[in-house]
């Protein structure tokens, strides 16, 4: 049983920015940080099996695909690396790519690499806030400059990168071509509404996704069998002994914990293991209808 509320580990990165407001207020010397990971505040825990993270981006992230469970565990890893990214900020014309405009043979493939036309070959797709993708193992993918994503993930690192913007950094070409799918991708999960409070943007083997949105000053009952991660992305709250507010981030397992909504309500995404949604995951209890 545990009720957490997570630690923000920011990192710099060389695409990353400078202010991370409002999703963190933390002074970071002024390094480029492009990823905030929540991990949890107990450290002597077993590693949960999803990581919770939001990207921020200045520049273009590499080109790059992760390996499915099967090919990682060949390389002495514990498991590959699906993901899916809820835009919460994006610039206008903002783009991501999922996946090639047609398929290519590795041959194909691999001369693009070469010649570094790769970024001609992956299909771009504007995005706004509030739009979900979900990116299988084995998809190529690329996300670009303005943008802000949570992103969900299969709690890996392992990254195979094809093109990197000349930053001199390590690819990975080889195991990239073995692992990748070469074709085009479905790159927009269509969100299911599941009640008034709950909206399901995605759900896979590996994880189910979903949003929520409290009224204002409404009272609910957080509770999963399941590890269960939720991050705050509009309003603010008061859940357990936690006030919780944007960029906030709190870790649940096989325990529930009160939320209280505050005056503008509360708008969060909750991920936990597996596909099947948690039927009873949020049960109201009473409401304050108080000014």
């Amino acid at each position: 049983m545990a009720v957490e509320h997570a630690r923000a580990h920011a990192l710099p990165k060389p695409w990353g920015v400078a202010d991370l407001r409002p999703w963190n207020t933390t002074f970071h010397g002024g390094n480029a940080i492009g990823e905030i990971w929540y991990e949890r505040t107990d450290t002597t825990a077993a590693p949960p099996k999803l990581l919770l993270k939001i990207l921020f981006t200045n520049e273009p992230l590499s080109i790059q695909v992760h390996p499915d469970d099967s090919y990682a565990r060949s390389m002495g890893l514990d498991n590959g690396k699906s993901e899916a990214w809820y835009v919460l900020h994006a610039q206008d014309e903002s783009i991501v790519a999922l996946g090639l405009t047609r398929r290519r043979t590795s041959q194909q493939l691999r001369h693009a690499v070469d010649d570094g036309s790769i970024s001609d070959l992956i299909a771009w797709q504007r995005v706004k806030a509030g739009d979900c993708v979900f990116v299988a193992a084995g998809t190529i993918h690329a996300i670009g400059a303005g943008l802000v994503i949570a992103e969900i993930q299969q709690r890996s690192d392992a990254t195979f990168r094809l093109f990197d913007h000349g930053r001199g950094r390590e690819l990975h070409v080889d195991h990239a071509i073995a692992v990748c799918d070469a074709r085009p991708a479905d790159i927009t999960a269509l969100p299911v509404i599941l009640s008034d409070e709950r909206t399901l943007l995605t759900s896979n083997a590996h994880f189910t996704f979903e949003r929520l949105e409290l009224a204002p000053h409404s009272v609910w009952k957080l509770q999963s069998d399941k590890e269960t991660w939720l991050l705050v992305i509009g309003g603010d709250a008061r859940a357990g002994s936690f006030d919780i507010k944007i960029g906030s981030a709190i870790f649940l397992q096989s325990d529930c914990i009160d939320i209280r909504a505050g005056q503008t309500g509360l708008a969060a995404l909750v991920a936990y293991p597996g596909r099947d949604v948690v039927t009873d995951l949020l049960r109201s209890t009473v409401m304050d209808t108080a000014e």
